[in-house]
């Protein structure tokens, strides 16, 4: 059972969504990661083991300042507990990150074709052939990142929530559901996305 933040507002998305995930910290895990989208581009950092080595890191090498941005703590299934195979994904281009809670079961066959199509992987996960379709279909949706999230759902097969940003849309956090949880937080000025009501 997988943990998912994802946040976009005035505080530091940073705290906000590392608030979150020490909330979701009951739900077991093996890895945690964070993606923001700052000023200067997309900063991620991801650590196998407890939320305390994420942490530590961040306190090591601090991300830039962001107001969007979202977080994961993983239960390894695709790929064993790795900082590599933590979560966020990226894709190619370095710009757009996705986490994923869930299994995507028809992931051997769409990194087949992504592969065959040039995209490079990085991970053993199911998860990053969806930030790689995402990058497609970011590029075919003119942009749109909530349309492109729409357009790779259709592809997968598979339970699951994934929450995805952009560095080219600032101020939006995108998430999708199928028969896995994914609530919904809206507030004055900002707005949350969670695997949980807590």
């Amino acid at each position: 059972m997988c943990g998912i933040v994802g946040y976009v507002g005035e505080q530091s998305a940073l705290d906000v969504v590392i608030s979150g995930l020490r909330r979701l910290e009951y739900r077991g895990y093996d890895s945690a990661g964070v993606a923001l989208v700052t000023a200067d581009g997309l900063a991620t950092d991801k650590r196998a083991g407890k939320l305390i080595n994420l942490e530590e890191s961040l306190d090591r090498t601090p991300l830039p300042a962001a107001t969007a941005g979202m977080g994961h703590t993983r239960w390894a299934t695709h790929g064993g507990p790795t900082d590599r195979n933590a979560h966020p994904h990226v894709d190619c281009t370095g710009k757009l990150a996705v986490i994923h809670n869930g299994i995507i079961e028809n992931f051997s066959k769409l990194r087949l074709g992504l592969e065959t199509n040039g995209h490079d992987f990085s991970s053993e996960t199911d998860t990053e052939s969806v930030a790689h379709l995402l990058e497609d279909a970011y590029a075919s949706s003119g942009g749109n990142l909530a349309q492109a999230m729409r357009d790779v759902c259709k592809q997968l097969v598979g339970a699951f929530t994934l929450v995805a940003v952009h560095s080219d849309s600032p101020d939006c956090v995108v998430g999708a559901r199928r028969n896995s949880p994914l609530v919904v937080g809206r507030g004055v000025g900002e707005n949350f996305l969670a695997s949980d009501v807590s």
